[in-house]
């Protein structure tokens, strides 16, 4: 099949930063076979770019909470936590277990692993 009677790929971007968008929409448009799609059409790759500050809107933890998580994913031991933030090992425990519920983990690590993967912290 010859270039020109290959159908175009249409892209659609999300990206929460307008300035990448931009750029980003500008290096796409120049390149052949490819369109990006018009608001609410569909496409067939979508390139997605979301700022890392913003967590997902299903997931609302506290400041505290992103804090602890934090350590909990260097791997400190309740104690080292409350230490760092110079809370109670009870209070980090409360933390840690409010994490676990809204994070839907079994344990410390498959928190960790769940915020990765949404999103909420990077590793």
């Amino acid at each position: 099949m010859s270039e020109d009677s290959s159908p175009e790929i249409v892209v659609s971007l999300e990206i929460d930063d307008a300035a990448l968008a931009d750029r980003l929409a500008k290096l796409l448009g120049n390149v052949t076979g490819l369109r990006l799609a018009a608001p609410g059409e569909s496409a067939a790759a979508t390139i997605v770019a979301r700022d890392p500050r913003i967590m997902p809107d299903d997931i609302a933890l506290t400041q505290r909470e992103l804090d602890v998580l934090a350590l909990m994913a260097e791997g400190a031991s309740n104690k080292m936590i409350a230490r760092r933030l110079g809370i109670s090992v009870h209070t980090v425990k409360f933390h840690v277990g409010s994490l676990l519920d809204k994070l839907d983990a079994t344990g410390r690590t498959d928190a960790v692993a769940h915020a990765a993967r949404r999103g909420v912290i990077e590793l």
